[in-house]
């Protein structure tokens, strides 16, 4: 008798029959004398659509909404239903009598095996692979250890929760919001929240006033130190006020009346978790977080030189420790020899810094396997992610960096003045990243003007200096600055908000944001996400409610006590059907009009109505809005191979109301283009395919059947 392993991608199929000796292809799934290994290239069953309970719901219609089922179905989805009856078949083999899900080890991945079992009706138990990597070793191990399916039952039903939740939510609210406002308008508990923070921080630069201001530094010779207000600003508003301190310390002496030196210790940062890597990967090399993730998972199931990408964990655990030497001697290669080599020869000190069962959900941090790599074998960008891994690592183990800081008080005509120097005794951990170790992040959650200036003042090398030790003031050096707004969003700043209120998982962001702006609700300029004239528009447009973070961060909650047993399913999802009926009346009410942010200069040439201009990776576009009309067309120029009849430059091919046509970039003259999208065809050019085919043996047929036939010929 056999087992059925189900695992969520092909390539990770592959691996695992390859690993546990299935070797026979077949269409869907290979097969060996103890597995048959399948797969479910991602979700091949999912919820069912309005249309599935009532036909009647094929038509957005406001007076339908809300639309809450008693009970939700689900179905087979018709892009994937081919594999479907491929694992459905092999589950209905009589020499099958086990299961093993082997999809991801996470929520979302309990939840798409779990759909399939329901749908297929396997009712026999089955086993549970819960693996953090994807080399040999780990897979063989995590076969040695299958775990009973009933253990993850809890997590099952967070995720079905989340996912009927969403289904719920967002259905009803963008169903909603565009039958009322006639646009394709789309809402949904993480994404509206996250266009809530941006649109709030771009309301808070568009009211943001900036001023001129002053700071004062008075040079001592051999060291210079800031003025300070008595409550730490060293801003001077008022240029008067810089004048009189001038002329008042000219000249004077500066009395040194407190020197404070500390020994600090800085410890090596934690290991990175998802968000945490994509956050410097968007820092460092500019990486979108949707980058930096299928970076990520090629590195972890086609190099398997990294574990499990999708986890919020920066903490290892204590069964893991063993390996640790292993991994070090795998990541001994290239740059990395001669900072991990040393690590080798003595026993590693570990920490709870590093090691911490308790902290550990599901995964483990981000780190090497022990799989040797080779850093030829992969493109610039997953070269740079492994770097930052590789690094990280190594890092853990090294000491904390030292440094002398040194905090110096300066009185001078009644005035105070600070100054800070620091002394690097020993790098640490910092010696991993050597010139590559910038300044400190800023919060980019913060003003750059606030009145924080004190901490980003900077640091220089201090003399020996004597508390009550007097000094001449050399000289005042005084420089103007100006007040600057809040920044904009990096998705850096974006990720560590949407972590901070709990906005989706790790695993979810970057679609949520690559959502946002393919829904042209923002857009990137640079590094920086800006929301759009529609953005602006739809958070005015939804419920306050699901306009702030507050309101997903309490779902969150209560999703990860249904996966701890501390919660129950019906309750949460009886709150959500209050929620979704309470937000779609709000709708149904509201008296705010919409206006298209987009609408273009450009008239539809199927029916008429003025285009909407919309952006995407493929350049811009123009799209009718009208339901009953599919046209589009790119802004772009597409030039024709045809060169024009009287000055030969090339022409552009344009539509019109009869059909497309070309026109020339130099002269303007245009040439309408045969029915199919084809070259124009002359008269001179008619005459000459009809003397060609005259001289042919099959000679014979009328003048149109000629033509016609030489147009095929002819057509490009």
């Amino acid at each position: 008798m056999k087992q059925v392993v189900l695992a969520e991608k092909p390539s990770v199929a592959r691996e695992i029959a390859r690993v546990m000796g299935s070797h026979q292809k077949h269409k869907g799934y290979m097969e060996g004398p103890q597995y048959i290994v399948t797969w479910a290239l991602g979700h091949l069953v999912g919820l069912a659509e309005p249309e599935d309970y009532d036909t009647r719901y094929q038509k957005w219609n406001l007076e339908d909404l809300p639309i809450l089922p008693e009970k939700m179905t689900l179905k087979v989805l018709r892009e994937s239903s081919h594999q479907y009856k491929i694992v459905q078949h092999l589950l209905k083999r009589n020499d099958v009598q086990g299961l093993i899900v082997a999809t991801d080890a996470a929520r979302e991945g309990e939840l798409l095996a779990r759909w399939i079992i329901q749908m297929a009706k396997w009712k026999k138990p089955f086993q549970r692979l819960w693996i953090s990597s994807q080399t040999d070793k780990a897979i063989r191990e995590g076969f040695n250890k299958l775990r009973p399916g009933k253990e993850f039952d809890r997590l099952y039903e967070s995720a079905r929760c989340r996912a009927e939740a969403d289904w719920m939510v967002g259905l009803n609210i963008t169903r909603a919001l565009t039958c009322k406002f006639d646009a394709q308008l789309s809402a949904g508990r993480v994404q509206t929240p996250s266009l809530g923070m941006m649109m709030k921080r771009e309301n808070e630069i568009k009211d943001f006033r900036s001023q001129d201001y002053h700071t004062l530094h008075i040079d001592l010779g051999d060291l210079q130190a800031e003025w300070r207000h008595r409550q730490g600003d060293g801003r001077i508003f008022e240029s008067q006020q810089v004048q009189q301190l001038e002329q008042a310390l000219a000249g004077k002496q500066a009395k040194i009346v407190s020197v404070k030196k500390n020994e600090r210790q800085e410890p090596h940062p934690l290991a990175y978790d998802l968000t945490e890597l994509q956050r410097d990967a968007n820092k460092k090399y500019g990486f979108s977080a949707k980058h930096t993730s299928n970076v990520l998972q090629k590195l972890y199931e086609q190099h398997k030189i990294v574990t499990y990408p999708r986890t919020d964990s920066r903490y290892l655990s204590s069964d893991m420790t063993d390996t640790f030497k292993e991994r070090l001697s795998s990541v001994a290669v290239g740059p990395y020899a001669p900072l991990a080599r040393p690590l080798l020869r003595n026993a590693l000190k570990i920490d709870k810094r590093i090691v911490d069962d308790s902290k550990i959900s599901d995964h483990h941090a981000i780190i090497p396997t022990e799989e040797i790599v080779s850093l030829n074998a992969l493109t610039s960008d997953e070269r740079k992610l492994y770097d930052l891994i590789a690094r990280r690592f190594i890092s853990l183990f090294y000491p904390p960096a030292t440094y002398d800081t040194v905090q110096v008080i300066i009185e001078a005509a009644g005035e105070q003045f600070h100054a800070k120097g620091v002394t690097i005794k020993d790098s640490g951990w910092r010696t991993v990243y050597g010139e590559q170790w910038g300044e400190e992040d800023e919060d980019e959650d913060a003003t750059q003007d606030s009145q924080r200036s004190s901490d980003r003042q900077s640091t220089q090398k201090l003399p020996e200096l004597q508390q009550g030790e007097s000094k001449m003031i050399a000289r005042c050096v005084v420089k103007a600055g100006r007040t600057m707004p809040p920044k904009r969003y990096t998705e850096a700043a974006l990720l560590s908000q949407m972590e901070k209120h709990s906005l989706g998982t790790p695993a979810t962001r970057a679609d949520i944001i690559e959502k946002l702006v393919s829904s042209d609700t923002i857009e990137r300029k640079g590094n920086h996400l800006h929301p759009t004239g529609k953005g602006a528009q739809l958070i005015e447009l939804v419920s306050p409610e699901l306009r702030t973070p507050e309101l997903t961060a309490r779902w969150e909650q209560q999703l990860e006590k249904i996966a701890r047993g501390q919660g129950q399913p019906e309750p949460f999802l009886q709150e959500i059907r209050q929620m979704a009926q309470s937000m779609v009346d709000g709708v149904k009410k509201s008296d705010v009009n919409y206006k298209p942010h987009n609408v273009s200069s450009s008239h539809c040439p199927e029916c008429g109505t003025r285009m909407l201009e919309k952006k995407s990776k493929r350049g811009t576009f123009l799209i009718c809005p009208s339901e009953d009309c599919s046209y589009r067309r790119s802004t772009e120029k597409q030039l024709s191979n045809r060169r024009c009849p009287q000055c030969h430059k090339k022409m552009e091919i344009k539509d019109g109301k009869a059909g497309k046509y070309v026109q020339c970039l130099g002269c303007g003259i245009t040439e309408t283009l045969n029915k199919d999208g084809g070259r124009p065809v002359n008269k001179r050019e008619q005459q000459k395919l009809v003397k060609k085919f005259e001289q042919k043996e099959s000679f014979g047929s009328s003048l149109g059947d000629l033509l016609k036939a030489a147009l095929e010929d002819k057509k490009e």
